[in-house]
């Protein structure tokens, strides 16, 4: 199956759309995926465009109602629910692609295709971004002070957009208000530890999480984490923009239980990695609650950089 993004320069819905189609394809390996930024309306009509971003399966757009005009505009799509966005939902993507689903894993681990970035208004990606590059330099959360100086120039308090932060599963607090996490950071010790190459060791949420904290920060950094089966360690070595596993059979279970709640809850102790498939088949086998996929290197690499590789690059404002 051949899968093709089309976009115009820049486009905001693009991150969305990419990430939307990576957890659709979580656990697909048949599929070829490939990207073409489109400048003008006569390659929109060579290519079949129909405004940005537009998607392509094997040559054709599932999306576009028959006789729809080439465009290099942007593009609204309307789900299920009625309401307009700016890319299929990921329950639509895997109906036109005919990919199975992963239960809850991509609607904790991913906000249901929503993405980690928060929106700019009221101070939410502002805030958000403060308390990523405090864990990225000091491996911890900011203090007050930081976090209120980046919410003044919105004119909020900056517990108030914490709360709105927890509200919609960007980060979480304790009882007292003070962040537990903000993926894909975590606070407290974690089984997934990432040392960042001239900065700290941090722990990560999940599996996902730490392959997406290099890639968010620009940075090489080193993964270790345990095999819950065997106790053996996975390590993973991001060095210059590629990655080395150890050992070279370690996967990704990529997986949630069921029911509702932050990622925290539902998927963080779901998305781990092991030695080898078949140590993530018995895992899984022994928890028949969870719902999931076993991913390889290349798909679990994907998901880290489509989920998190956007979150310091977009500006705060």
């Amino acid at each position: 199956m051949r899968v093709e993004m089309l976009t115009v320069p820049d486009c905001p819905n693009g991150p969305v759309l990419r990430e939307r189609l990576a957890l659709a394809l979580a656990g697909h390996t048949d599929a070829e995926v490939t990207e073409h930024v489109v400048d003008d309306q006569a390659e929109a009509e060579q290519r079949g465009m129909h405004g940005s971003p537009t998607l392509l399966v094997d040559g054709r757009d599932p999306f576009a109602a028959p006789g729809t005009a080439a465009s290099v505009s942007c593009r609204l799509y309307r789900g299920t629910d009625g309401r307009l966005g700016g890319a299929p939902s990921v329950e639509e993507l895997r109906r036109v692609l005919g990919t199975p689903t992963t239960g809850g894993a991509d609607r904790a681990a991913g906000r249901a295709g929503q993405g980690r970035l928060a929106p700019i208004e009221g101070g939410l990606r502002a805030v958000q971004q403060a308390v990523l590059r405090s864990f990225a330099t000091t491996g911890a959360p900011p203090e007050q002070a930081e976090l209120e100086a980046a919410a003044d120039p919105f004119a909020v308090p900056a517990a108030r957009v914490l709360a709105e932060l927890a509200a919609e599963d960007f980060l979480t607090l304790d009882d007292t208000g003070r962040i537990q996490a903000a993926y894909p950071f975590s606070a407290t010790a974690t089984e997934h530890v990432v040392q960042i190459t001239g900065g700290p060791t941090v722990w990560s949420m999940c599996a996902i999480d730490a392959l997406g904290i290099p890639v968010m920060l620009g940075t090489d950094a080193v993964i270790t984490s345990t095999d819950p089966v065997t106790g053996d360690p996975v390590r993973v070595e991001f060095t210059g923009g590629s990655t080395t596993w150890q050992p070279a059979t370690a996967v990704v279970h990529y997986g949630a239980r069921p029911g509702t709640g932050p990622a925290a809850a539902v998927c963080c102790g779901y998305l781990r990695f092991f030695t080898d498939r078949a140590t993530a088949e018995q895992w899984t086998g022994r928890h028949t609650d969870i719902s999931g996929a076993v991913l390889d290197q290349a798909e679990a690499e994907r998901l880290g950089v489509d989920i998190f590789g956007p979150l310091l690059a977009a500006p705060a404002r």
